[in-house]
């Protein structure tokens, strides 16, 4: 299997490339606009078909990659049916199946830090957006946030999962590139509380900035323009 994770320093985000071989099919998770010259490269040095890229939601820290990509390799745009994206080609339910040559993602509805946010299950490993992060949770003060659902979708889906599944996130701001389950279940400091009243208690006192772009990433994001 191939699986390259992208780094963009501006944002912070991660990007994922998997493709079950050279040659092969490949899909992008979370791509960054500024990145996409580096995605093409990297599909061409190996030789794979970009054939689907999925947004886990819509961003309000940097402008998606998504509708480039598709102008580039038309390749189908994903995001979840919560969505307000106007260029996404299919969207994804609860417990979809999102397929490419040997490879298999399954959606999974995880509202919370906004109300159209997805992980994307793929056997050992998950991609949670800026739903669980590494000792961290996204923020939940936009974009219809809801604290009171960020912790049913972390506590009753994503904590659910074996303690050995890899957790991607979508950001990061200390260096690191993953974790698992069972580690964030002991370490995350925002996953230590009793009910949801203790987690809606901590998210609505976190006092964060304003997202720099977010006046620009998220209508942006949702028409599919670049800036």
């Amino acid at each position: 299997m191939i699986f390259n994770q992208f780094f963009d320093e501006v944002s912070s985000t991660y990007t994922y490339l998997i493709s079950s071989g050279k040659g092969r099919e490949a899909l992008i998770i979370d791509p960054v606009l500024e990145k996409v010259n580096d995605y093409i490269l990297y599909l061409k040095k190996l030789n794979l078909r970009l054939v689907k890229v999925i947004d886990t939601h819509i961003h309000a820290d940097h402008i998606s990659g998504l509708n480039e990509l598709y102008k580039k390799t038309n390749c189908v745009t994903v995001m979840g049916d919560k969505s307000l994206s106007e260029i996404v080609t299919l969207r994804v339910k609860d417990n979809d199946k999102i397929k490419i040559e040997n490879i298999e993602l399954t959606s999974i509805y995880t509202p919370g830090h906004t109300s159209c946010s997805y992980s994307f299950l793929m056997n050992d490993r998950i991609f949670t957006g800026d739903t669980l992060l590494i000792n961290g949770t996204g923020r939940t003060d936009f974009q219809n946030g809801d604290p009171v659902a960020q912790y049913h979708s972390l506590f009753d889906r994503i904590l659910n999962l074996p303690e050995e599944t890899l957790v991607f996130p979508g950001h990061d701001y200390n260096g690191e590139k993953l974790c698992t389950i069972g580690r964030q279940k002991r370490n995350n400091p925002r996953l230590q509380v009793e009910n949801v009243e203790e987690y809606v208690n901590i998210m609505k006192n976190l006092k964060l900035d304003r997202p720099k772009m977010m006046d620009i990433a998220i209508p942006a994001n949702i028409k599919g323009k670049s800036i």
